[in-house]
């Protein structure tokens, strides 16, 4: 089966450009570039349960402990492994954050580490609060709210704005007013929400009909619902200005309403606890001392962004009628081995963008890629794949197998066991074994896919069974919000 994703490249020069100058003009978090020659630090991926008991207390304790726990989101810039290595924009940042806490000490035994700890977005400020960690290490916009609840540290140099990012077709209202009635579409647990809600309240004061908002799958980013809009999927969301203008130059369908700001002159930073006001003022002190680097746009770009790829989305006009083509055997074989018919629908877009005719250098053939020795195995038993159907039956019944075979632990919800499913589609049954055992080695939890497992695979096997599951899921909840739109699936 094919395990690369299948991604295009664009040209990135404007990309690099419109990146570089909006980090110089934000500066909330300059770094300056690692030497290749800096001393690792500890293996801080993997929590004990030293790590892991409530903490609360400030500055002075954790020195004690020698520890300062950093909570991180696991994604593609922000934190994520790259050959087994801790890398992202984040990571980054608190290398250099470490380094400032251990000026003037000599001794390696004496020095203060720092622990990353991923977690999914939603449970970033949960988890703080609780003393799971010390320091939201995200990019967090301040809002009153969190603000109740926070301390942040972010230097405090630049406002930006949340605009409103509309499909290319989709009327735009002349003002903030003519929103009403409209709906859009925003990630959960975002300051987009809170401030959505807060016009809302607003518009009743003022008897206006209220803003429709619809929460999207907590999996996706920001950037995911961005490419939806891109395709029109959906039709409005909201987002930071910097990252609007920026990928408005990458995604040619979406559009910018400058006009159309939810909340202005937000600050972004990291947060800690309240009662760690020492803590807030020692990294105060830290963004003081390394405001003047100026290296931090070509790093990130370098590092981060060279990269970049355009994510193809499995609902433009070509790729729609091939999905409307095959809805049929999809739906045949999700009923006849308990998958959604979109889910197998959205393996066959990652596998093959649903190209019977796609064949890789190892000999997996068809939309489902495999190669013709798997489904002939007896676990399958389907000798010819050449056509359509077999094909995807094949694939069906290779997914169910792995599925009931290695995955049948009623532990493992059935959102997990469809991940772990697909993984091993991609890296192989005992891979995502051992992958499992990583996860329970680090302290993650081995039964879930997302922000657990999934960080193991990215350490012990490189990020691209990561980037096919994770590729497979935003296609997955593309297909899913088409037809949650479109009950009738005349879009499709």
């Amino acid at each position: 089966m094919n395990r690369k994703a299948h991604q295009n490249h664009f040209r990135l020069t404007p990309f690099f450009h419109a990146w570089r100058r909006t980090l110089f003009m934000l500066l909330l978090f300059p770094v300056f570039l690692l030497s290749v020659g800096t001393p690792a630090f500890s293996d801080t991926a993997n929590p004990t349960a030293f790590l892991q008991k409530p903490f609360s207390e400030d500055l002075p304790k954790m020195k004690q402990r020698r520890t300062v726990r950093a909570l991180v989101v696991y994604g593609p810039t922000d934190f994520f492994f790259d050959k087994g290595k801790p890398s992202g924009i984040q990571m980054e940042i608190l290398r250099e954050y470490e380094k400032f806490l251990n000026q003037g000490i000599k001794r390696e035994a004496e020095k203060i580490h720092i622990a990353f700890l991923p977690v999914p977005f939603g449970q970033l400020i949960p988890d703080l609060l609780a003393g799971k960690g010390d320091i939201a290490a995200h990019f967090l916009t301040e809002t009153e709210e969190r603000q109740k609840q926070l301390l942040f540290v972010s230097g405090r140099k630049t406002t930006v704005n949340e605009l409103v990012v509309t499909h290319r077709e989709q009327s735009v209202p002349p003002d903030i007013d003519g929103l009403a009635g409209k709906t859009i579409h925003v990630l959960p647990h975002s300051s987009y929400l809170e401030h959505l809600q807060k016009l809302n309240a607003d518009f009743k004061s003022r008897g206006l009909q209220p803003i429709d908002i619809q929460t999207v799958d907590g999996h996706l980013s920001s950037e995911n619902v961005l490419e939806m809009v891109n395709a029109g999927i959906i039709g409005m969301t909201v987002i930071d200005d910097y990252k609007a203008r920026l990928w408005a130059q990458v995604l040619p369908d979406i559009r910018v309403q400058e006009n159309l700001a939810i909340s202005s002159g937000n600050h972004l930073g990291w947060a800690v606890r309240k009662n760690n006001p020492q803590l807030a003022a020692n990294l105060n002190k830290f963004w003081k001392k390394v405001r003047k680097g100026s290296l931090l746009g070509n790093m990130l770009i370098k590092r981060y962004y060279k990269t970049t790829r355009w994510i193809k989305n499995p609902a433009r006009e070509q790729a729609r009628k091939k999905f409307s083509h095959l809805l049929r055997l999809f739906e045949k074989y999700g009923d006849k081995y308990g998958f959604d018919a979109l889910a197998l629908a959205a393996q066959g877009y990652q596998e093959s963008e649903l190209n019977q005719q796609r064949k890789s250098h190892r000999g997996a053939v068809g939309i489902m890629q495999l190669l013709p020795s798997t489904a002939a195995d007896k676990n399958v038993g389907i000798k010819d794949i050449s056509t359509e159907e077999n094909n995807i039956h094949a694939g069906a019944k290779y997914m169910a197998f792995l599925r009931d075979r290695y995955f049948s632990d009623p532990a493992i919800k059935p959102d997990n066991r469809m991940a772990f499913a697909w993984a091993a589609y991609n890296a192989g049954p005992a891979k995502v074994r051992k992958m499992r055992a990583k996860a329970k080695a680090m302290g993650l939890n081995p039964n879930v896919w997302f922000g657990n497992v999934e960080i193991a695979a990215g350490k012990l096997v490189g990020r691209e069974t990561v980037r096919y599951v994770a590729n497979i899921y935003k296609y997955y909840a593309a297909y899913k919000l088409l037809v949650k739109l479109h009950p009738d699936k005349s879009i499709l």
